[in-house]
């Protein structure tokens, strides 16, 4: 028990105390949430996926493994997801954001600091983190797009989504000095690092702003399947991956505790643009985002037990 609370008061508390931070001050200086997005995507996660991935010690049969429990989740998540629609006998747009919420996780401005805040000072948990992250990225603008939209032009909209995020950009260049072993300057990499350690608390008071005006009105049948889903159904599954894979230490911890995080906002962004139950979608957001709260700190603490 008190590892569990170490847990909560340590890296629950931290990230919701900026969540709440951000809703509040979103609610009274009204933040241009465009700029906060832009600051997140082509400014932060870019040096974080940098400095993480470049000075990583992930080796490469390490990497595979990763990759391959990422396609078996998702597969996993896609399959069940679809089969509880037609079961639900959900509408086809009901479906899709119904599909987006299980499948698609926030890896990005919660999954991260959280794994900032668990794998302090263990840079191969934060690189792990990274991995999924730029997987989830992937399959945000692949599965996720398809999802949402119709068959017309899916293609190139997805191909230019991609090409757009630099995050993937700044992986590949990491990862490239990283095997070529090229140094990097020190006026170069300090400023690159201060701008990595500025994505904690940016990122998570971005996340609590754009929570800020999120409301919640009833819990119906697809919000409560939503988020077992999210929560309960793709940690399960995970574990059951890590054991089948014989994944050990660090790399079982991280790939875990990154199956508990909350339903990714993009999954609300589609469903907005799109007209697919936009409310539902948000909906599903804020509650998972809340309740995940207990559930990320379950998963950090049996994570530790086991691996």
């Amino acid at each position: 028990m008190d590892i569990l609370f170490l847990i909560v008061l340590n890296v629950i508390v931290p990230v919701f105390l900026l969540i709440g931070a951000g809703a509040f001050m979103h609610r009274v200086f009204h933040f241009d949430m465009h700029t906060l997005s832009k600051l997140n995507v082509y400014f932060l996660l870019p040096a974080v996926s940098f400095t993480n991935i470049y000075q990583s010690k992930l080796e490469w049969s390490t990497l595979l493994q990763i990759v391959s429990f990422l396609l078996l989740q998702s597969i996993a998540l896609i399959v069940l997801s679809k089969g509880t629609t037609k079961l639900a006998k959900f509408d086809k747009s009901l479906s899709s954001s119904f599909s987006n919420s299980v499948v698609l996780s926030n890896s990005g401005n919660f999954g991260l600091p959280v794994s900032q805040l668990v794998f302090q000072g263990n840079p191969v948990g934060l690189s792990v983190q990274i991995i999924v992250t730029i997987y989830q990225n992937l399959l945000t603008n692949t599965f996720g797009l398809v999802n949402a939209v119709s068959a017309q032009s899916q293609g190139q909209k997805m191909l230019r989504e991609l090409l757009k995020n630099p995050m993937i950009h700044a992986f590949g260049l990491g990862l490239l000095m990283h095997i070529l072993a090229i140094p990097i300057p020190a006026f170069i990499w300090h400023p690159l690092q201060n701008v990595s350690n500025a994505f904690l608390a940016i990122a998570l008071v971005t996340l609590g702003a754009q929570s800020a005006y999120l409301q919640f009105k009833r819990l119906s049948s697809a919000l409560i399947f939503s988020l077992l889903g999210r929560l309960i159904v793709s940690p399960i599954l995970a574990l059951i991956f890590i054991l089948l894979l014989h994944l050990e230490g660090t790399t079982a911890q991280a790939l875990f505790i990154a199956s508990s995080f909350p339903t990714s906002r993009n999954s609300a962004v589609f469903a907005l643009e799109y007209g697919n139950h936009p409310e539902y979608a948000a909906q599903v957001v804020l509650l998972s985002t809340l309740f995940s709260s207990l559930t990320v700190t379950l998963v950090v603490y049996v994570s530790k037990l086991l691996f």
